[in-house]
């Protein structure tokens, strides 16, 4: 059987967990998933790299923003509308990037729930006590593993909105005053615009590194 063959049952079964999990259908999809040998632990892992790799997008976004905020301060001739537009655009995409962090990591703190919940009521089926303790103990482990991440992914997504909203602020304004004053006055404003996007960019980093420990601690054999 060539490999294209063996590939097409197994792409139909991902594609059909992928409609269920988009429809909100969790335990069906868990169920599909777990007949596909993927566990919720497994899934969790994935999420965490999801919302990582959405992180990283979103950090390259807001660098290319701030540049492109750096470049409109220090117009000084030529067509305006046109840097107006270019600010707008990298706020929109800087928006839609922030969404995706957003998603990713409700996505994760989902998964994650159910996964500990599951997790601690199948403490309660052990008949071997020692397995039993052994089995709480790597639960708590897990759980403060979590917990650090999701503090990091929290802590960047906080700084999301206010960034936004000061970076939505200068594009209404200069959309209003497409002159030279306008400009001097956002040129006022660079070094606050560079601090908080930087600080941003920081939170985003602490948090990119933990799920980096947080994905390697998962797949080390307990």
């Amino acid at each position: 059987m060539k490999f294209a063959e063996r590939l097409r049952p197994i792409t139909l079964f991902a594609l059909i967990a992928a409609v269920l999990a988009a429809s909100g259908c969790q335990s069906a999809y868990y169920a599909t998933m777990e007949k596909f040998g993927v566990e919720k632990r497994d899934i969790l892992v994935d999420r965490v790299g999801d919302a990582r790799e959405a992180q990283q997008d979103a950090k390259k976004q807001f660098e290319s923003a701030l540049a492109q905020f750096i470049a409109v301060t220090n117009f000084e001739g030529g067509d305006l509308q046109k840097e107006y537009e270019n600010l707008k655009g990298a706020y929109e995409d800087s928006e839609a990037k922030a969404n995706a962090v957003r998603q990713r990591i409700a996505s994760v703190e989902q998964v994650a729930a159910d996964l500990f919940a599951e997790w601690k009521k199948e403490l309660g089926e052990y008949s071997n006590a020692e397995m039993r303790r052994t089995s709480e103990r790597q639960l708590a482990e897990t759980q403060a593993r979590y917990r650090q991440l999701i503090g990091a992914m929290k802590a960047a997504e906080r700084k999301l909105d206010p960034v936004l909203a000061a970076f939505h602020d200068r594009v209404l304004f200069l959309k209003h005053n497409l002159n030279a004053r306008a400009i001097a006055s956002l040129r006022t404003e660079r070094a606050r615009v560079e601090s908080d996007i930087t600080s941003l960019i920081r939170e985003m980093n602490k948090s990119i590194a933990e799920a980096d420990r947080f994905i390697e601690d998962m797949k080390r054999p307990s």
